[in-house]
């Protein structure tokens, strides 16, 4: 993986804490990282040359009309003001690469210094095991700060820990044995259809929770549970919750999320 800074700018060493999304269901990570980019104001810094992810070129997301700029499939975006690094996602990886992308990633982001990673997406609701009455989407969590995923601060805010994470299970002692550096070549299965206990740690944010919790840095995955259609809802209380776990106010911005012209 290559990064190639935008002409005249540089990664800002206060940016200390980093948001991706996980390709999944309903784009609903990729859509929040939108919102969060067009709302912090987040400026361009560079792109990413990775062999992992298929290329593709589009029109700036964030203005209203096309002005020539393009849009390309891995880009890296600051915003100063609030200490974030943003990386969007905007086109898949290649089959059988998603594990040498989720390393590449965890390399960048601890060479970058980032201290925390925070990877943001969606779960398929055909395989949630209780459904939650509520009218609210209910935000789970995976992280780092303890050997179970458990987090305090998560807790706090009323978010459930993915129960379905398991140190244990077969899946996830394959992640964590290619994070700690063991061969990166991938079971060819890894990312076929695989059984019930299987799904969650074949999904991208697994791959990236392992990666980067193998570089010593704090993770924290925001995931939520969707199907497939108008998942732009989704994408809001997806980015609120990562406000949230930062302690950051929509207020701070324009008292509201700033919609993206592409939506």
């Amino acid at each position: 993986m290559e990064f190639t800074c935008e002409e005249g700018k540089s990664p800002n060493a206060q940016c200390s804490t980093l948001i991706l999304p996980a390709l999944s269901i309903g784009n609903v990570g990729q859509l929040a990282v939108d919102l969060l980019i067009s709302t912090t104001g987040a400026e361009r810094i560079g792109c990413f040359d990775d062999p992992c992810v298929l290329p593709c070129v589009g029109n700036d997301a964030y203005v209203p009309l096309p002005e020539g700029d393009l849009a390309l499939p891995l880009e890296a975006y600051d915003s100063p003001s609030h200490a974030l690094t943003l990386i969007q996602q905007r086109s898949p990886t290649v089959k059988g690469k998603m594990l040498e992308f989720a390393k590449n990633l965890a390399d960048f982001a601890a060479a970058a210094g980032k201290k925390h990673v925070i990877v943001l997406s969606s779960l398929d609701s055909g395989k949630q095991q209780r459904i939650e009455l509520s009218s609210d989407m209910q935000i789970y969590y995976l992280s780092t700060t303890s050997a179970d995923g458990r987090d305090s601060e998560c807790e706090r805010l009323g978010w459930k820990r993915l129960q379905e994470y398991s140190p244990a299970q077969r899946r996830w002692k394959y992640l964590d044995s290619l994070a700690e550096g063991n061969s990166i070549q991938e079971d060819s299965s890894f990312e076929d259809e695989l059984d019930d206990s299987d799904y969650y740690p074949s999904l991208p944010f697994a791959a990236f929770f392992s990666f980067c919790k193998a570089k010593g840095l704090k993770v924290t995955c925001i995931l939520c549970y969707c199907s497939e259609g108008d998942n732009i809802p989704d994408s809001f209380q997806l980015a609120e919750a990562s406000c949230k776990l930062l302690g950051l106010s929509v207020k701070n911005f324009h008292g509201e999320f700033v919609g993206v012209s592409s939506f």
